[in-house]
């Protein structure tokens, strides 16, 4: 169930892109890459485990208001605002508009029938397990073996060189290209689904607790591995059948065309359908048992209405989406990390608070100026930000984050003991 939560659309259409680029360095561009998209979401699930799958634990030593904005923030980004919408806009684009049209009268039909099944399951959160891990994961995961299977059987007749950054620094460039798929982001939302379904299972004991989440997320993240490198060969492979490709839906729409014929257009359609669907159950799932604890309005309340408000939003178009989404995303992703990171070794610090909030205070100061950089809006910033430390890998916040965090473990070590009030 886990596995099948991360994988969407983005991150099947994603990586071909990045290998077609990389060319010759595909296998570079790849190391970097699984670091963001298949490490950093495995350790926030474990992160999450020993909260009960709580944000709003994780980041207490923000302090109570700063915590609660980062928690709001992060479950309405990848919530009903941006995520949950897209993976109706982008399943009808990828794998249905070929069938109709981009009148705006299918696909609103289209996504009332998709958001109806997102409300049919996500009012029954405990059945979550046999929903999305009985019946949707397995039909996910026979469709990506297919595919799969597919890239490594066909061989890559011809690798061109490298092209932009990946020429360059393939390895940073792949890393940066996984953190922009916003998995981490992801899985904070995620977590409170898998405590909830091992809790389901009558565990109740914190120790099993983490047990059975480290479990189910190094599965997930096994599976997100083999995903990926499939998804990698199969980008490598495509010079000949979608040469230049614009981006990764052009790559996998010529790729299944000329791997299985006519019947190849169906077949991404249905699995990305899935993909694309189990992703919004999922969401839909964390975002109204959040709120439903925070405002204790009723859970079935909140799915309809995130369900009504996701399929407002889902019919003002991808571009739209991407545009006003993008930006936030960007600004808010390097303090979820830095939290993540910092909090495994909470228990060293003789004042968490201490250190944990100015570092991420830090980061999010720096991630506005990376949300700024990607909206029309950059020219109001100084000359000099392009000249920071991995400014062009998008990337500054990180070295300045690391000053401050070294900073504040001499501080914390020098003025506070365990015993401070």
């Amino acid at each position: 169930m886990t596995f099948a939560l991360f994988i969407g659309a983005g991150n099947i259409i994603f990586p071909p892109i990045v290998a077609q680029q990389a060319g010759e360095h595909v296998w570079l561009a790849a190391l970097g890459f699984m670091i963001t998209a298949v490490g950093l979401p495995v350790l926030t699930i474990i992160a999450l485990s020993r909260t009960q799958g709580s944000i709003a634990i994780l980041s207490s030593p923000l302090g109570k208001v700063a915590s609660l904005i980062l928690t709001v923030v992060c479950y309405l980004s990848v919530g009903p605002l941006f995520a949950i919408p897209r993976t109706a806009t982008v399943s009808y684009e990828i794998g249905f508009s070929s069938y109709f049209s981009d009148q705006k009268s299918y696909i609103l039909i289209y996504s009332i029938i998709y958001f109806a099944v997102v409300t049919t399951v996500s009012l029954y959160p405990n059945k979550l397990l046999d929903t999305v891990g009985n019946v949707l994961a397995p039909l996910k995961i026979i469709a990506l073996a297919i595919l799969g299977i597919a890239a490594f059987m066909i061989p890559s007749t011809f690798v061109p060189p490298a092209i932009n950054k990946y020429a360059t620094s393939p390895i940073s460039e792949g890393f940066v290209s996984g953190y922009l798929t916003m998995d981490t982001l992801g899985a904070l939302v995620f977590g409170i689904v898998i405590i909830h379904a091992i809790h389901s299972r009558g565990v109740t004991d914190n120790k099993l607790i983490v047990k059975y989440a480290l479990i189910a997320s190094l599965i997930s993240g096994i599976g997100l591995t083999l995903v990926y490198l499939s998804l990698f060969k199969l980008g490598l492979g495509s010079h000949e059948v979608a040469p230049n490709a614009s981006n990764g839906a052009v790559i996998l729409h010529a790729y299944v065309q000329h791997a299985f014929g006519d019947s190849g257009s169906l077949f991404l359609s249905v699995m990305i359908f899935i993909a694309c669907i189990v992703t919004a159950i999922g969401l839909t799932c964390a975002c109204a048992e959040y709120f439903s604890e925070l405002t204790g309005v009723s859970y079935k309340v909140l799915v309809f209405v995130f369900v009504l408000f996701s399929l407002f939003i889902s019919n003002l178009g991808l571009t739209k989406l991407i545009a006003v989404s993008e930006p936030v995303l960007t600004a808010i992703y390097p303090p979820a990390i830095v939290v993540i990171l910092l909090s495994f070794a909470s228990k060293y610090y003789n004042r968490p608070s201490a250190i944990i909030a100015p570092v991420t205070a830090v980061s999010f100061l720096f991630g506005i100026i990376e949300g700024i950089k990607v909206t029309r809006f950059s020219d109001v910033l100084p000359t000099f930000i392009d000249a920071l430390p991995l400014s062009q890998q998008n990337l500054a916040w990180l070295i300045p984050s690391l000053v401050v965090f070294i900073i504040c473990i001499i501080l914390d070590r020098s003025l506070f003991s365990k015993n401070t009030p």
